[in-house]
């Protein structure tokens, strides 16, 4: 039986789901104790010499626990889907759900860690876990906080990645490369309109744009211009000096300071990239597009535009976070290939090469893009495996992987 996205039956079901079953997670033991020696070997005393070996060199640790597949789902639930700050209790079911999608995607044993969104320590908590894990995935932490967060995160000698931002990124990217094909559009000359300045708008401006990455790895867009619910955000924009990563978006984009409306900003685009709100670009909008424009309406689970509306309107490509049309863009196409990726390769942290390499990677998993079709589907786990092998790659490159026993390759 098939729901519409928010039908009250499909709430009503999900209830009784996690009802019956107390949550979608159980951790289940690998080895059995059925007799004394079973004990003395995966406990007390033969558990111990596994300690003493991990004092010897903590990246034993790897060969001995847990920690080689393990992430922690790390959020102080302050963004939480569309639901907002609701703190970490009823932040757990949505990690819950985070979790078993490594599981079923790429076989990663991933654990809920929900805080409470009025820690002021949050970042020393998160390093103080980390032992345990092989990696962070910060999820559903609000800008600007999940900006200074992750960036206190990245030394602490495993790869830590908000993947509201980056994996968000990645797709957007691996889209835009297929719909670039599809179009005929050189990517290089793009001009490209994006809503929505928080977590995800950054990361995808950042990546789009060349922001902090190495020219080496990454090819930079013509022209961005970010809107937020103020309009266009250009340099000298009253107020930019209060936000710090808006004000890295004035200096890096919209080089001709056009202040205006999203409307505006539409005039000439070749690709309008939405991680907003509901229904805020009309008909009229993509009209004064350039010829066959690119639409990537995210706003979920009611985009900026329908796409059928967008299309009658003139769009080649339209793209949504929905499953029900062609082209979702969708985190669940690169963070299990991203995580497994960085376990394989036991790296230190998520680089820029290891991004770029899954967004060429996804994107590699279509053949012959069409217009109804620029993306694998999220159902296709093969996705996940050649987006590892790409990151996993890409780790050795950048030289932030760990060496790793010939036993274990």
């Amino acid at each position: 039986m098939s729901f519409s996205p928010g039908s009250d039956s499909l709430y009503r079901e999900a209830l009784v789901l996690h009802e019956k079953h107390r949550g979608k997670l159980a951790i289940r033991p690998k080895v059995f104790l059925k007799t004394r020696h079973d004990l003395s070997l995966a406990y007390t005393p033969g558990v111990a010499e596994v300690s003493r070996e991990i004092i010897r060199n903590r990246d034993n640790a790897y060969e001995y626990t847990l920690k080689a597949n393990t992430i922690a789902i790390v959020t102080d639930g302050s963004a939480v889907l569309g639901l907002g700050n609701i703190g970490g209790y009823a932040a757990i079911p949505v990690m819950e759900g985070k979790a078993i999608l490594f599981k079923e995607f790429a076989n990663v044993d991933a654990f809920p860690i929900c805080f409470e969104s009025y820690e002021t320590d949050f970042v020393d908590k998160v390093k103080n876990i980390a032992p345990v894990f092989g990696g962070i995935n910060l999820e559903d932490i609000a800008a600007p906080k999940c900006f200074e967060v992750e960036d206190a995160l990245q030394d602490i000698g495993i790869p830590v990645m908000h993947d509201d931002q980056h994996g968000t990124a990645v797709v957007v990217l691996a889209a835009l490369i297929n719909a670039c094909k599809v179009t005929g559009k050189k990517y290089s000359d793009l001009n490209i309109v994006i809503n929505g300045a928080g977590a995800a708008g950054y990361a995808i401006t950042r990546m789009l744009k060349c922001i902090g990455y190495s020219p080496d790895v990454c090819t930079r867009v013509n022209e961005i211009i970010v809107c937020d619910t103020q309009g266009t955000i250009f340099r000298g924009r009253a107020g930019l000096y209060q936000n710090k990563y808006k004000f890295i978006i004035s200096e890096e984009t919209n080089r001709i300071a056009l202040a205006g409306t999203l409307a505006d900003a539409l005039c000439g685009a070749d690709v309008f990239i939405g991680v907003s709100a509901p229904n805020l670009v009309t008909p009229e909008m993509i009209r004064l597009m350039n010829k066959d424009p690119i639409v990537f309406a995210m706003a979920n689970p009611v985009p900026e535009i329908m796409p059928d509306t967008a299309k009658e309107a003139g769009a080649a490509v339209v793209g949504t976070g929905r499953s029900d049309f062609p082209n979702q863009i969708n985190n669940v196409l690169a963070f299990p290939g991203i995580f497994r990726g960085a376990l394989d390769a036991r790296a230190t942290r998520i680089t820029d090469e290891m991004k770029i390499a899954a967004a060429h990677a996804i994107a590699g998993c279509v053949s012959k893009p069409r217009p109804e079709h620029i993306l694998p589907s999220i159902l296709d786990k093969s996705v996940t495996k050649r987006v590892a092998k790409a990151v996993a790659d890409a780790s050795v490159m950048s030289g932030c992987s760990r060496s790793i026993p010939p036993s274990r390759q």
